[in-house]
């Protein structure tokens, strides 16, 4: 399989909002983690860090512009190996644990990331079966209801439980604009990994179905408009009654 470049590792795709999509296309879509960026008056906003095997930093200078948050929506490996590059780490007080102390399992580097998730590999050998994000421990410990502030917007935490012990969503009630994480978005969503939980799944996107959301960025695929966001519930809810 061939290799490429570090400097031609990541996309980046500007949105309406001022929201950057970040993504590493060379990994199969399943596996690919969304990064969002959301710009901010005082700070910005990074939400996931991708697989951590090209710097963020280095080859993207968007998220050093600024005075930066990583918050990461949940511990699984595709979405926090990124995260030890900033010195500002926001995460779930349920899974705070496993970004100070990852192991494979874990974060599912076990049994998830292997060459089997891409379509090209990174410049330099990193899926070896010693693959692990790195320890970041958190900066700031987040719950349900806090807010991420930015100075000039303002983002609810939403405590997803479901997939993850974890999970969260960011809700900007003054947009509409939802970053789900990997509760829910438009794909097949995974229910059944280590830590995962029906009944709280169920609440989770029972919850998310009232907020008046105008567009979900989600953890994984193109985003979506919350008429779109609300069909998805409806028929997952309606598959899980039957």
């Amino acid at each position: 399989m061939r290799r490429i470049a570090a400097a031609d590792w990541f996309r980046i795709r500007p949105l309406a909002d001022g929201v950057t999509w970040i993504d590493e296309p060379w990994i199969k879509e399943f596996y690919r983690c969304n990064m969002w960026h959301l710009r901010g008056r005082e700070r910005d906003l990074l939400v996931d860090s991708g697989w951590g095997l090209v710097g963020l930093r280095e080859h993207i200078p968007l998220v050093t512009e600024r005075p930066l948050v990583a918050v990461a929506s949940h511990t699984h490996f595709d979405h926090v190996a990124g995260h030890h590059e900033f010195p500002e780490r926001w995460v779930h007080q349920a899974e705070a644990d496993i970004l100070a102390h990852p192991t494979r399992l874990g974060t599912l580097a076990e049994p998830y990331a292997t060459e089997d998730a891409f379509d090209a590999l990174p410049p330099l050998p990193g899926l070896a079966a010693t693959y692990c994000p790195k320890a970041a421990p958190a900066t700031r410990l987040l719950e349900d209801g806090d807010v991420v502030d930015l100075g000039d917007r303002a983002l609810e935490v939403i405590h997803t439980p479901g997939h993850s012990p974890g999970g969260i969503a960011l809700f900007e009630r003054a947009t509409g604009i939802l970053f789900s994480g990997d509760i829910v978005y438009d794909g097949p969503l995974v229910e059944g990994c280590p830590g995962a939980d029906l009944a709280d799944y169920v609440r989770s996107m029972r919850r998310l179905m009232t907020l008046p959301v105008r567009v979900m960025h989600g953890g994984h695929f193109p985003s979506c408009s919350g008429e779109r966001l609300q069909a998805l519930i409806t028929d997952w809810l309606r598959k899980r009654d039957a």
